[in-house]
């Protein structure tokens, strides 16, 4: 592609969640939901570097021992104030392009990622995402924004909610261009993220189908579903939020 620029993808993840705590250091097959989702997004092609932003909270402690572990950054920041965090993330390691992800989604699908990446190089907008409105599997969401948004947001956004969730005052504030990856089938009924203890029943349910192998598709998933449909009743009854 001849670019140079620089792009990270930021993983968001902390220990203190309200619904189902600790849920990203929780096991499936020995290895941390956390774990998973970065051996996976590990494999996108157009992703430079790797990076997980959490809080100060000493919550977080064995999170960041684990990441290190695995040869990735760590940048902690404010609990609350998610864009900050994310802005001071993105800075420390150059990031011309940031790829957000958050860290309960160990079924993101790297060519999901790598495919993102490409339509926001391509059409050389500020933002692109997959969830404007969603089309994919609750699990797969991926956002992609140029630096100059994200110091933008951080400079600009007060509200306590595009503090906290990050991308609402890009997606929202009508001077960005923004695009969105759609699916040719809305598959957004699906739910493939790991927010209550029921969610974690059908990734442990997809991830020990397929163990030892890792690098399956989210369209293999999709197939599982088809014909083992029981794997994923766990979670039927939650709504996308």
């Amino acid at each position: 592609m001849g670019t140079t620029l620089n792009t990270v993808a930021i993983v968001q993840a902390r220990m203190g969640s309200t619904r189902f705590p600790r849920k990203v250091m929780r096991p499936i097959t020995g290895v941390p939901v956390i774990g998973l989702l970065v051996e996976r997004l590990s494999r996108a092609l157009l992703v430079d570097q790797i990076i997980l932003a959490t809080s100060t909270d000493p919550a977080n402690d064995p999170l960041e021992k684990y990441i290190k572990q695995q040869g990735y950054p760590v940048f902690r920041g404010d609990e609350k104030d998610v864009l900050d965090r994310y802005f001071q993330a993105a800075k420390e390691v150059d990031a011309d392009v940031i790829v957000r992800v958050t860290g309960d989604c160990p079924l993101l699908d790297p060519s999901v990622v790598d495919t993102v990446i490409q339509a926001r190089e391509n059409e050389q907008v500020d933002y692109a995402s997959n969830v404007v409105p969603p089309t994919f599997p609750n699990g797969l969401d991926i956002e992609v924004f140029r630096f100059s948004a994200l110091e933008q947001a951080w400079r600009e956004a007060d509200d306590p909610h595009e503090r906290e969730h990050v991308t609402p005052f890009i997606r929202t504030n009508g001077q960005f261009q923004r695009l969105n990856y759609t699916n040719k089938t809305d598959l957004s009924g699906e739910r493939w993220t790991v927010d209550d203890p029921a969610d974690f029943v059908v990734i442990e349910n997809v991830i020990n189908h397929f163990a030892p192998d890792l690098d399956f598709s989210w369209q293999q998933v999709i197939e599982l579903k088809q014909s083992n449909p029981e794997l994923f009743e766990a979670n039927r009854g939650i709504r996308r939020n």
